[in-house]
């Protein structure tokens, strides 16, 4: 073996972090010295400290804010739901969304204060869930879980791709993009996007805290000159005119079948849970940087949606835009300030973030990996879950390229087939948010949680402890339900197609992506995986 890489040890046993038992492995030593305190809640969660802690909050808030990529993406998906439902549709459906995700996120919080493992959701899931079905309940959680951010990583590749030849047929319109080039684009900027994960921890945490500044910097050279220029729409057309050109029976149904589209513009608000355990004071600071980003994200994305909803003058030229630049807001840009240097020059800030968008989903998507291959759960675990020498998980960011690059190829395929799996993101995400909000619920109220006292083991006598960031009772069991309510609902209206009788090509095909994950994992698990998965492996 390669002196550049760290061969994790083998763990000791196979045993799930919820069974009874004092872990007070530390010496007194270590203990009255004031050691690491992020180690040692780690730990007490069976799993060694193995990665360099180098995200403070800001670093790790950028991150969040960057790879949830809010009001840049409201920007591609309003337009789609603008035409089928309206004005009105888009702007009600964000904030519904918005309110929804906040709950969500604020149920991920609690339980990433109890337990900030780079697992996130399937660690979680182990914890919480009984024991009789613990083991098999994790390991699907697990598998949607790491395929839903790789199939992210391939989806931040592909918008930024495409992001960046519609800027270069907004500049030459006589310039028709081909797949193959499509394809090239997508190589280039997943590079990029991988060399900077692979400069290491440091500049990683640095290059984040940059982007946070661009990120809200560059809301406002989007948002001023739109607004400032562009001839603006009365407000009752903006906030009560609907549509209902998917012909849908009632205005209601047709609402909720764009209610999705608009909504997931905030999704992947648990980006930040999956690196921490490369944050400092993890158990406070990741919780916090959640509600930060979907708060600051969220405000964000509200004021451009309200914006471009005041500002679009021609439809039929936006709809026809997606056609030939791949996106509707360039030819709206052109349309509000009446250039095409100044709609290339604010595209080309939407660009550059969805850039950075992407290293933080690869950042992410690898540590989610990383994450599960150290429980023994992919193929191919004990390469994948190797470190190099500075303490990167240099094979699962390779692995995660390497899927990128190869299924960068289905740009060839019908369209249908990559918005196939590119929906895969919104179905896999939710059903693991809605999983665990349910078993939360549930233990909840059976009292499975003891109350946070600092210092304790957090799970000594097999019942998990609070962590240090938590919502007051009864707000928190009245969140928890809300958090299960909407993460249903968005999940069974996201398996809706747009409009009545849809042709092959534009039928959502996320119930078939998700239907074929979903029994093949658990297929895999009753054929195999059930003699050798147990849950997160107690290491220490």
């Amino acid at each position: 073996m390669s002196k550049d890489f760290i061969e994790p040890i083998e763990p000791i046993e196979l045993q799930l972090p919820t069974q009874s038992g004092n872990m007070s492995f530390l010496t007194k030593s270590e203990q009255s010295s004031g050691s690491n305190q992020d180690d040692i809640i780690l730990r007490q969660l069976g799993k060694r400290p193995l990665l360099n802690r180098s995200f403070g909050f800001m670093s790790i808030l950028g991150l969040a804010c960057s790879a949830m990529c809010s009001w840049e993406g409201i920007l591609v998906t309003s337009v789609p739901t603008f035409s089928l439902g309206g004005p009105a549709a888009v702007v009600w459906a964000f904030v519904l969304g918005w309110i929804g995700t906040i709950s969500v996120t604020a149920t991920m919080a609690e339980l990433a204060s109890v337990a900030p493992t780079a697992g996130g959701q399937y660690h979680w899931v182990a914890m919480i869930a009984p024991e009789s079905c613990s083991a098999f309940l994790t390991y699907v959680t697990a598998w949607l879980t790491t395929l839903a951010w790789q199939a992210m990583a391939i989806t931040s590749s592909y918008t930024t791709s495409t992001i960046l030849l519609g800027i270069v047929v907004l500049a030459n319109p006589t310039y028709t993009p081909l797949s193959w080039h499509t394809i090239l684009t997508m190589w280039a900027t997943t590079s990029f996007a991988v060399l900077l994960n692979l400069t290491g921890g440091r500049v990683l945490a640095k290059f984040e805290g940059l982007i946070l500044v661009l990120h809200l910097a560059g809301f406002f050279g989007i948002l001023v000159p739109m607004v400032y220029f562009a001839p603006h729409n009365p407000p009752d057309f903006v906030f009560t005119t609907l549509f209902n050109n998917g012909n849908w029976p009632t205005q209601g149904l047709s609402f909720l079948v764009g209610f999705p589209t608009v909504a997931t513009a905030l999704i992947g608000a648990d980006c930040a849970v999956h690196m921490s355990e490369e944050i400092q004071s993890a158990a406070i600071v990741v919780p916090r940087a959640l509600m930060y980003s979907i708060f600051i994200n969220g405000a964000l994305a509200f004021a451009i949606i309200v914006g471009l909803m005041f500002c679009i003058s021609d439809l039929d030229a936006a709809v026809e835009a997606a056609n030939t630049m791949f996106y509707s807001f360039l030819e709206i840009f052109q349309s509000a300030v009446k250039s095409t240097t100044g709609a290339c020059l604010m595209a080309g800030i939407i660009f550059i973030l969805s850039l950075a968008s992407s290293i933080s989903v690869y950042a992410s998507a690898s540590r989610m990996m990383w994450s599960f291959s150290r429980d023994k759960g992919l193929p191919l675990s004990r390469y994948l879950v190797r470190l190099t020498k500075d303490r990167l998980p240099m094979n699962s960011i390779l692995s995660t390229t390497a899927i990128t690059l190869v299924l960068s190829l289905m740009v060839l395929a019908p369209s249908v087939a990559l918005s196939a799996l590119l929906s895969l993101v919104v179905a896999a995400l939710y059903s693991s948010y809605l999983l665990v909000s349910c078993l939360l619920l549930w233990r909840r109220c059976t009292g499975g949680f003891k109350p946070y006292t600092p210092g304790i083991d957090i799970h000594d006598s097999g019942s998990p402890t609070w962590g240090p960031w938590k919502l007051p009772e009864p707000l928190g069991t009245v969140n928890n339900a809300f958090a299960c309510m909407y993460s249903a609902l968005l999940l069974f209206w996201s398996f809706w197609p747009q409009t009545t009788n849809p042709a092959p090509e534009t039928f959502n095909w996320s119930v078939l992506v998700f239907g074929f994950v979903l029994l093949s994992s658990i297929s895999w698990y009753i054929l195999k995986a059930r003699h050798y998965f147990k849950g997160p492996i107690k290491e220490v």
